[in-house]
């Protein structure tokens, strides 16, 4: 009697990491480098790596933070333009994963759907669709590290405008760029006042007949040098290592003066930012129309405008900016509220981001599946009830990969942790379930506000918090130990719970 063969065993994992941006790629880079004999892999759903920096397309397009500080830690940013532009960025990037030998790690066109927790055997089954040949594979892992950043890659936010369908010229998202327009000596509308309008608008200037920034509320603009002179000198006459961590330290600083500054005293930063403002545009202009925003500074993310492209484009005639409310569209262009129509060839709609949490991932724990907004974050990288998962995000008023850095750290002491000890299950649970709780990001930006309800919440004391403080994190992250009386340890193979 002959019996039908077994299916083989799904490859298990150690530690998948979801996503191949900078994240996932600084995240793999500690695993390797702290945790050698840790078998890992990198899955990203689309066929190239460098997340955001490969993603986007649009003219301009660059960091909003310096990259001493939005660089990794362990590898020095050598270029002289401290603002730099996205090709920079994702050379620095993949030349990242090749010297830490990460290529073979990731995976690519390995797009994850599910993931589905068993405490009984202590890892996840993973669904992973193979997004070239259609195929659906299964693999498990002992931890899932979601390293896919907080918006969708497939698709960005546009309002829904009366009339779009009139309008006869091509309108685009930014998300979306395509490579063939053809926006030369054409009258552009970018909608949007953010950072991806005010990196749009200067770039376009220069070649189409002229681009108009139409926004309904002001954002908060300051310009800021593309070059940092100074780190460049430290790099020069102390070397790379030595000048990049000195710059780094220096930048760190100033970032976090500059936030606390302007949380502390918002009256003077207004003051400050407005005449910077000034002195930066054509006498006359309406400042206080156009740049005097109802909020104080960094309630939302200030924008940053190397060497003041912005401001340079239309004091230049480039560029103008008009402060209104979108009617409608018409064959020739955007009406807007106050009886005025903007005449466009091409419209840009620089109206943000869907946020995503997780990319999307379903999570299942014990047949349960989770509901995020259910959740607390713990220390700002796992949830409260789900066990061996971990994820990165990153700072929201200084630069992203400040935070990633530590949370990487703190993984790889976690893992050694349980290696030390044996234990196959990791799980925070608050010892309060009735902690009072507010949003997981008190943001005031637009695609944070449309998404909050469906996000983590935070507790009102640590470990609960999502702090946004780099000082406070080094001491939480990188200064004190992994134990903790609401982590609780286990082993998967024993019923009882240990707290370590």
């Amino acid at each position: 009697m002959s019996t039908a063969p077994q299916p083989p065993a799904p490859e298990h994992l150690d530690v998948l990491i979801v996503g191949a941006g900078i994240s996932g790629i600084g995240a793999a880079r500690y695993l390797k480098t702290e945790l050698p004999s840790k078998r890992f892999a990198i899955l990203e759903a689309r066929e190239a790596s460098g997340g955001t920096w490969d993603l986007f397309r649009y003219p301009g397009i660059r960091s909003d933070s310096d990259l001493h500080t939005f660089g990794y830690e362990f590898k020095p940013w050598r270029d002289e333009q401290s603002i730099a532009d996205a090709p920079r960025i994702l050379s620095y990037l993949r030349e990242t994963a090749t010297e830490n030998g990460l290529d073979p790690h990731i995976r690519y066109h390995h797009k994850v759907h599910a993931v589905s927790w068993s405490t009984g055997e202590g890892r996840w089954t993973v669904d992973v669709e193979r997004t070239d040949t259609g195929e659906r594979i299964t693999l498990t892992a002992g931890w899932v590290f979601c390293a896919g950043g907080y918006y969708r890659y497939d698709e960005g936010f546009t309002p829904s405008f009366p009339g779009r369908d009139r309008f006869t010229g091509p309108i685009v998202h930014p998300q979306d760029w395509p490579e063939d327009l053809d926006y030369a000596g054409k009258r552009v509308v970018v909608i949007g006042s953010g950072a991806t309008a005010v990196t749009l608008v200067p770039a376009m200037a220069g070649t189409a007949a002229h681009v108009t920034m139409l926004q309904r509320t002001p954002t908060y603009i300051l310009p800021v040098p593309r070059k940092d002179l100074i780190g460049n000198a430290l790099k020069k006459y102390l070397g790379p290592e030595r000048g990049y961590a000195l710059t780094r330290r220096k930048n760190i600083a100033q970032q976090r003066f500059v936030w606390s500054w302007c949380q502390r005293h918002p009256k003077a930063a207004r003051r400050l930012i407005r005449w910077i403002n000034v002195r930066q545009l054509p006498e006359g202009f309406a400042v206080d129309e156009h740049f005097n925003p109802p909020y104080d500074p960094w309630d939302q993310r200030l924008c940053a405008v190397p060497d003041g492209d912005l401001f340079r484009a239309i004091r230049d005639g480039d560029a103008s900016v008009v402060t209104d409310r979108i009617a409608g569209f018409t064959e020739k262009g955007v009406l807007l509220e106050s009886g005025r129509e903007l005449e466009a060839d091409v419209v840009v709609t620089a109206t943000g981001l869907n946020v995503q949490a997780f990319g999307g991932v379903q999570v299942t724990v014990d047949g349960r599946e989770v509901r995020l907004a259910d959740t607390l974050a713990y220390k700002g990288m796992m949830l409260s009830g789900v066990p061996n998962l971990a994820y990165a995000i990153g700072y929201t008023n200084s630069s992203w990969t400040l935070k990633i850095g530590l949370l990487c750290e703190h993984f790889c002491r976690l893992l050694a942790h349980m290696d030390r000890h044996a234990y196959d299950i990791c799980r925070p649970e608050p010892a309060d379930p009735d902690m009072p709780t507010r949003p997981f990001l008190d943001f005031g930006a637009g695609y944070i506000r449309r998404a909050v309800d469906s996000l983590p919440r935070q507790g009102d004391r640590m470990p609960w918090l999502t702090s946004m403080d780099y000082r406070d994190d080094v001491k939480l992250l990188r200064g004190s130990g992994v134990s903790d009386p609401e982590l609780h340890f286990s082993r998967a193979a024993a019923p009882a719970e240990v707290t370590a």
